[in-house]
């Protein structure tokens, strides 16, 4: 059985005890980025299973894209990710 070399780790514990691997990634070629997705991206990035220059490049991703979704995250949590959420949780 061959295992690919990957830099960093297979897998993380997540706070909450559950465990992230690459696997549970979104695909590369994803384009319709739904909150949990984002989501996903965000907590493999804070976890170290995935660099933030990693994820830029994988997901194609600008770097303001990608900070103004780990803002929401903290500021309100996940469902500030929802489109449907914008005004809501907009800043004016």
């Amino acid at each position: 059985m061959y295992i690919k070399k990957v830099d960093g780790p297979r897998a993380v514990t997540l706070a909450d005890g559950t465990v992230l691997t690459l696997a549970d990634l979104p695909p590369r070629e994803t384009r319709r980025w739904v909150a949990s997705r984002k989501a996903v991206v965000i907590q493999a990035v804070e976890h170290g299973l995935l660099s933030k220059k990693a994820a830029l490049e994988r997901y194609a991703l600008s770097e303001e894209e990608f900070d103004l979704w780990r803002q929401a995250i903290d500021k309100h949590g996940v469902d500030a990710l929802k489109v449907t959420a914008l005004q809501k949780y907009r800043q004016l």
